[in-house]
């Protein structure tokens, strides 16, 4: 196994990327035939109040993780969640699930969210390419 620091972690939602505001994360390569890894995240108890019904039904989640470094390409994950542990006013997440290839839906969310703002022509195309090639959590920051 090999484990990595957790820089930041976006849930993506049927509407939006939704950032989770780390305290701290790990983020652990099982190395098993299943391609398995687990995310740790450890955050402010409100933080995480939406994912109690994802935990309750057991449902998938889509996840961008950047791992290791600010500057790195964000990962995506599909996953579960095993547990939520509240600490007082802290929570500690358990996810586990399988790296993704496709940077498909944050290019969909992203195209969606510049059209929702206005934009059209070149300036779509420009802007679109724009935040493509910045990070995730950059984007986050300018939409909410």
């Amino acid at each position: 196994m090999k484990t990595f620091k957790l820089i930041s972690l976006q849930i993506l939602t049927k509407e939006k990327l939704v950032p989770i505001k780390l305290i701290d994360g790990l983020i652990i390569n099982k190395e098993d035939d299943f391609n398995h890894w687990l995310i740790e995240v450890y955050t402010e108890l409100a933080a995480i109040a939406f994912l109690d019904e994802a935990f309750q039904k057991k449902e998938e989640l889509l996840v961008q993780a950047v791992i290791s470094k600010k500057e790195n390409d964000p990962a995506p994950f599909e996953v579960t969640i095993l547990s939520i542990q509240n600490f007082g006013d802290k929570a500690s997440i358990l996810l586990e699930g399988t790296l993704k290839r496709d940077r498909k839906d944050y290019a969909e969310l992203l195209l969606q969210y510049l059209i929702e703002e206005g934009y059209e022509g070149k300036k779509l195309s420009n802007k679109f390419t724009e935040l493509m090639q910045s990070k995730p959590q950059t984007f986050l920051e300018k939409k909410l």
